[in-house]
């Protein structure tokens, strides 16, 4: 009777342990990798390392020296050598360590074993990235991060460079203007496109930019950030007025920026530019961000008139693309679908947009549209998106590289109470100053809620 009961007083810390760890891995995912998963991962690699690396075809024969002294000392038999290990350095998320090659090895040996290295240590990913000649590092996720989304600390917005979403390798996606000028996003209805606008609007909000939009959707995406906005179109009439405007301000750029090259003699090397960051602050123009929502209503014709304002905007926005970065325009392009079937011009627009992010989409020809031409390998990765998961996207590069990236949620509220905080940033842009969004003083009378649809379930 006695041992029972030290039994049943032994084992309910035991249970409760055991299902407050189920509920931890669960729910707060985080916690449980810091307080067993991370443990239990080290244990398993200091323990199995030489093995693992062994069974991944990873390890190279000792050299002649080395086993000359391993058997004068020894006589254990001659065991092929791993790649050196350098120290385990724990993550919030994972961990990562470095690993310096052997000769003959390359990074994408060890990267072709990350799914063997993820089953043998018990981690949920491994990624493999190269650090400087013979040597990579080791990632490790300890668990799904795209799951429940939140982004590092450390990651904060700079000067054109906006952290707005989560990397797979729980590193933070940067969206970078002065490295990649013009980007095509497509998505599916309800495939998180739009909160991808809204956080990259937000964090670009807070900066000396100058914020233009072509929102042919009669502004429902784009109106709740009016006050943080230079310039606004509703329909496609508004833009056709916009777009000359904006390619007349970057001519006046350009203007500006050959005067600035007049070079007399005696000019020092540090004044002499091509655009407009190397002219002096106080001449500088301010960058200017052009959103473009649901491209394709700007390619749609219905009428010979139509057609006409369809190729002048086309070619405006073609001018844009290839010229608009040293004079600091910018072009941010997002629609449901995107090729050559819009109409002439399409797919030389396409070309210049270097940067690709692909949410989830309807068919795969819309994946090969975002991707195909810079990453054929991530076409499979975009399809295979589940609408269980909106935000979820594939971003892409000219480079050939592709990584899963998945937005954190930002209300609508919440991101245009960001426009209205900020609106005292608005910059003088005179050859804008026309397109200017009005935004009432004060909100208008509250009246009865409106009723919002159910999702459908079943």
């Amino acid at each position: 009777m006695s041992d029972l009961l030290t039994l049943v007083v032994l084992g309910g810390p035991l249970v409760a342990l055991g299902v407050g760890a189920a509920w931890a891995r669960t729910h707060r995912p985080a916690l449980f990798w810091c307080a067993i998963g991370l443990p239990l991962a080290v244990v398993r690699m200091l323990t199995s390392y030489v093995s693992v690396m062994e069974a991944c075809g990873l390890t190279v024969p000792p050299s002649r020296l080395r086993a000359l002294a391993v058997r004068a000392a020894t006589r254990r038999e001659i065991r092929p050598v791993p790649p050196r290990r350098g120290l385990i350095r724990p993550t919030s998320t994972g961990l990562r360590f470095r690993l310096r090659l052997a000769p003959g090895q390359e990074p994408a040996d060890v990267a072709a074993s990350s799914e063997r290295l993820r089953h043998a240590w018990g981690v949920h990913a491994v990624h493999v990235t190269s650090v400087k000649p013979g040597v990579v590092e080791l990632r490790m996720v300890g668990f799904d991060v795209l799951a429940r989304v939140r982004m590092p600390k450390a990651a904060r917005p700079e000067a054109l460079r906006v952290p707005v979403a989560l990397r797979e390798n729980a590193q933070p996606f940067v969206r970078d203007y002065l490295a990649v000028p013009h980007q095509l996003t497509l998505g599916a209805t309800l495939s998180g496109k739009s909160m991808y606008l809204r956080n990259l609007i937000s964090g670009l909000a807070r900066q000396p930019v100058a914020l233009v939009g072509i929102d042919c959707k009669r502004g429902v995406e784009l109106a709740p950030f009016a006050p943080r906005l230079s310039a606004l179109a509703t329909n496609p009439d508004e833009a056709a007025e916009l777009l000359p405007a904006l390619v007349a301000e970057m001519e006046d750029r350009y203007d500006l920026i050959k005067a600035r090259q007049g070079i007399a003699s005696g000019t020092p090397d540090e004044d002499i530019t091509s655009d407009i960051w190397g002219l002096p602050e106080h001449e500088r123009p301010i960058p200017v961000v052009l959103f473009v929502d649901e491209v394709a209503e700007l390619f749609l014709i219905a009428t010979k008139k139509d057609e006409e304002r369809r190729d002048e905007m086309v070619t405006q926005l073609i001018r844009l693309a290839q010229l608009g970065r040293a004079a600091g325009i910018f072009l941010e392009i997002c629609g449901q679908r995107f090729g050559a079937e819009l109409g002439k011009g399409a797919t030389m627009l396409r070309a210049q947009l270097s940067g690709r992010v692909c949410h989830r989409v309807n068919d795969e020809s819309s994946a090969k549209m975002a991707l195909g031409d810079i990453a054929p390998e991530a076409v499979g990765a975009a399809c295979s998106i589940a609408p269980e998961r909106p935000g979820l996207a594939i971003a892409g590069d000219t480079s050939g590289g592709w990584t899963r990236i998945r937005t954190p949620y930002l209300s609508l509220g919440d991101a245009s109470a960001v426009c209205h905080e900020t609106a005292a940033l608005v910059p003088e842009l005179p050859a804008l100053a026309s397109f200017r969004p009005f935004v009432p003083t004060r909100p208008a009378e509250k009246t009865a809620p409106l009723t919002r649809p159910r999702p459908v379930t079943g």
